[in-house]
């Protein structure tokens, strides 16, 4: 068996969003909703930290990083993009090609840390 070139993605969840990646037996992401053109992983896990703590806890009770693996070759398609600060880089997948996302991921998707009300 060869090795695949991969890049390692951060994806800050919800606790819906979660509960969707959990039936798909952490294998894949759910389509995005009609108000999300983008699927947008991230590129450090600070930086999703950052986003499950102080975004997803107060959105909705709990916030989840993820952390998960996809073909370099897919994801050199995408350019990084700055949002804030240096560290805020992330990809922006439009949601027609979350499907194709998930066709490259290479293993599963796995939950790396978990925040609630009281780490907020």
């Amino acid at each position: 068996m060869s090795e695949v070139d991969t890049v390692i993605l951060y994806r800050p969840a919800g606790p819906r969003e979660l509960q969707l990646v959990r039936d798909s037996g952490f294998r894949r992401w759910p389509p995005r909703l009609p108000d999300q053109p983008i699927f947008y992983p991230v590129t450090n896990e600070d930086y999703a930290i950052q986003i499950a703590r102080d975004w997803n806890v107060a959105a909705s009770g709990s916030g989840y990083v993820t952390r998960f693996l996809v073909r370099a070759d897919f994801m050199r398609r995408y350019p990084l993009q700055t949002v804030g600060g240096r560290q805020h880089t992330e990809w922006w997948i439009p949601a027609e090609e979350l499907e194709q996302l998930n066709d490259n991921i290479v293993g599963l998707i796995e939950v790396i840390h978990e925040f609630g009300p009281a780490q907020a």
